[in-house]
């Protein structure tokens, strides 16, 4: 039997930090001032000058709070950290203003259909290809911006009916990391009762340049439906434009939409492609589990250009990204608010403390998993752990807010798996252990180089 690969991550201290000790390791990355107890506990409690904040563990109370809807709000630090990027949309969005724009939005997603997106997604897996090949493969390839620029060029396929070049997608990557470490070092300091408005301030530019990569889409597809009735494209975009409020039967005005498009876009690749990275990575570290994956895809597909009906018969393709989204979760912190007095465990818990519910720390839990910490695709094939992939398994989040675009992601980072690993045998340079880094999203400090023969 191969031993299992365990996967970098901080190794967490025995004892609770103090307070100046989890601000400073907390300054560049959430998970790294947890501590051994946390990954066990039912419960923590953590006092913060600017904030009370409780980490439910238990999965009774995951449960409860994912559920939980408008009882549990997101909460507002999120949205203010959120607002640069993506203003009041349907992921920031609480309460009967969330209900509306969900009602408004959901028809856009028809195509993100698996069957309607499959074709963009393969063509811009084999884009993808196209730029591996082309690399100069001596050498160790940083596949970091790649899975951005490939996740970002699926979405923007689906979105705007447009390809995603390479200028464009250099743009978002830069500006989305600086707006993560901006984004961060402004929530740490607010939660540490200090000011933080210099870090407010920076974070708009990098938004604003992401932002100005497709506000020209889509001023002229809005103001060429509004005005002259064109619809050139069916896509998620104009279904945004032509949505209509249920009960006042008003359109989004165009900043609406451009949120709606900012959001659709941030949840539609940061998150993909963070979990395509890691999945390379740990793919590369185990040759024995690449080999049996190029095996299946080759026993399924051949040769021949992937659709879904072969997807749905790659078990082990399906395993890599379910065991890859338990280790390295995008979005490994779930806040929320608590909006009035509650007794909850043995804790009673004020209005407008912050509750938080961590796919980071339930998924790697040794009470839910065995070798928690391993990479181990196979578990999720075992009828042992069916109860943990329902209950202890919530990277999409879970409820009524849950993502509403968990199939397309599925879909679209099996593709790229596929497609990535039936033409290349992937190593890691030797020496080469990465560092991640809990933000917005999970990503590795300083990229993901790799070697493809």
């Amino acid at each position: 039997m191969t031993d299992l690969f365990t996967p970098p991550y901080p190794q967490p201290p025995r004892t609770k930090r103090g307070l100046i000790k989890r601000f400073l390791r907390g300054w560049h990355s959430w998970i790294h001032v947890l501590f051994d107890k946390s990954y066990t506990m039912k419960m923590g409690e953590i006092r913060l000058p600017g904030r009370t904040m409780y980490i439910a563990n238990e999965l009774r109370l995951v449960d409860q709070i994912l559920r939980g809807g408008t009882a549990y709000p997101k909460h507002s630090e999120l949205v203010r950290n959120l607002d640069p990027l993506i203003g009041n949309s349907v992921f920031s969005a609480n309460g009967a203003d969330w209900e509306s724009q969900r009602a408004m939005v959901n028809p856009a997603f028809a195509h993100t259909a698996l069957g309607r997106s499959m074709p963009l997604m393969v063509g811009a897996a084999d884009d993808l290809l196209a730029r591996l090949d082309a690399a100069d493969r001596d050498k160790p390839v940083d596949i970091d911006p790649m899975m951005t620029h490939v996740a970002a060029d699926i979405i923007f396929r689906t979105l705007f009916s447009q390809t995603l070049d390479a200028e464009r997608s250099n743009i978002i990557h830069t500006a989305f990391g600086k707006f993560q470490r901006l984004a961060h070092s402004a929530s740490m300091l607010r939660l540490y009762g200090i000011p933080a408005g210099w870090f407010e301030k920076r974070s708009k530019g990098p938004a604003r340049a992401i932002h100005d990569v497709f506000r020209p889409i889509v001023e002229a597809r809005y103001e060429g439906w509004h005005a002259r009735g064109q619809a050139p494209h069916r896509d998620i975009l104009q279904s945004l434009i032509e949505a209509k409020d249920a009960q006042t039967g008003l359109s989004f005005t165009c900043q609406q939409v451009m949120e709606q498009v900012s959001t659709i876009f941030l949840a539609g690749h940061e998150t993909s492609a963070s979990t395509m990275t890691w999945a390379l990575y740990m793919l590369a570290e185990c040759a024995h589990i690449q080999d049996r994956v190029r095996a299946e895809i080759a026993e399924v597909a051949g040769d021949a250009p992937l659709t879904a009906a072969m997807l749905k018969d790659m078990g082990q393709v399906r395993n890599i990204f379910k065991e890859t989204l338990r280790l390295y979760p995008p979005v490994s912190f779930l806040p929320r608010e608590v909006t009035c007095p509650m007794p909850m465990r043995d804790k009673h818990l004020e209005a407008g403390s912050m509750l938080v519910v961590a796919p980071w720390l339930t998924q790697r839990n040794k009470d839910n998993w065995a070798c928690p910490h391993a990479f181990d695709p196979d578990r999720f094939d075992d009828p042992a752990n069916a109860d943990m992939a329902k209950q202890a398994w919530f990277p999409f989040g879970r409820g009524p807010r849950v993502c509403v675009g968990a199939g397309f992601a599925q879909q679209e980072v099996m593709t790229v798996i596929a497609s990535v690993v039936r033409r290349f045998s992937l190593a890691v340079p030797e020496g080469f252990k990465p560092e991640p880094i809990s933000r917005l999203t999970i990503r590795p400090r300083t990229g993901m180089p790799l070697l493809f023969s």
